[in-house]
């Protein structure tokens, strides 16, 4: 995919002027790349990911701007809203508008991973979207796990474990982009200390039971990360840091 070229510097931070230089990035070399990773290209521009973040870097945190953004429903400028919202201003009420309005998997998981995991209430959000049905909003829940294991340092183990339960009862949807993140949460609890990666390990071996081809490639995928010595090794050694 074409990196495009930043356009630098920015004569105003205006909605209309920040519409005018993504439509002018424009690549359609780059919408075919991306319908060959599985992206929806409709209302698509092609303009890679780095190229939107020095776009955010200049803007900045806008709320405003980044419900415009959205607004519009074009692919490159929902992912620059995620880059420059505040996660300090999104209430559980544009959290789910956003969520039900994801149709492609590259913009949920930047907008959970970059945004959502940041609110107050990611947590119990685990909970509802993983139980919902539309395939996007349910991938949510389990890339929020994700998300959460990775940044949220500070979380005792527990704040984990209780996804576990949720993880083994949603292994058997057998959609392509939720399996892979139910796959993507359970590796990524196990992946975040010694405790954790024996529990998810037990996990493993109950979902690998389950009479579901989906849960048995989670399960396999999952355990063969999960057990390898790359992963117990850098447990190990974090675990003697103390950390």
């Amino acid at each position: 995919m074409n990196k495009n070229i930043s356009p630098f510097p920015l004569p105003n931070l205006e909605f209309e002027t920040i519409l005018q230089v993504l439509k002018g990035l424009t690549d359609p070399a780059a919408i075919a790349e991306m319908e060959r990773f599985g992206i929806n290209s409709e209302k698509a521009l092609g303009i890679h990911y780095t190229c939107l973040y020095e776009i955010a870097k200049s803007i900045g945190k806008n709320h405003p701007l980044a419900i415009q953004l959205w607004e519009t429903g074009i692919h490159e400028a929902r992912i620059l809203a995620a880059y420059i919202e505040d996660p300090a201003m999104i209430d559980e009420k544009q959290m789910d508008e956003w969520t039900q309005g994801f149709n492609s998997w590259d913009v949920c998981d930047l907008v959970t991973s970059e945004l959502f995991d940041r609110t107050p209430f990611a947590y119990e959000k685990v909970f509802e979207y993983s139980q919902a049905q539309p395939e996007f909003v349910k991938r949510t829940g389990f890339v929020l796990i994700a998300a959460l294991c990775v940044h949220d340092k500070s979380a005792p183990d527990e704040k984990f474990i209780q996804f576990l339960p949720v993880i083994q009862r949603e292994a058997v949807d057998e959609r392509n982009f939720v399996k892979k993140a139910v796959n993507w949460a359970l590796r990524s609890i196990g992946k975040r200390n010694l405790t954790l990666n024996e529990k998810a390990i037990e996990t493993t071996r109950i979902i690998h039971a389950m009479d579901s081809r989906s849960a048995r490639w989670i399960a396999t995928d999952a355990q063969r990360e999960l057990t390898s010595e790359k992963i117990q090794q850098r447990l190990l050694k974090q675990a003697a840091r103390g950390k």
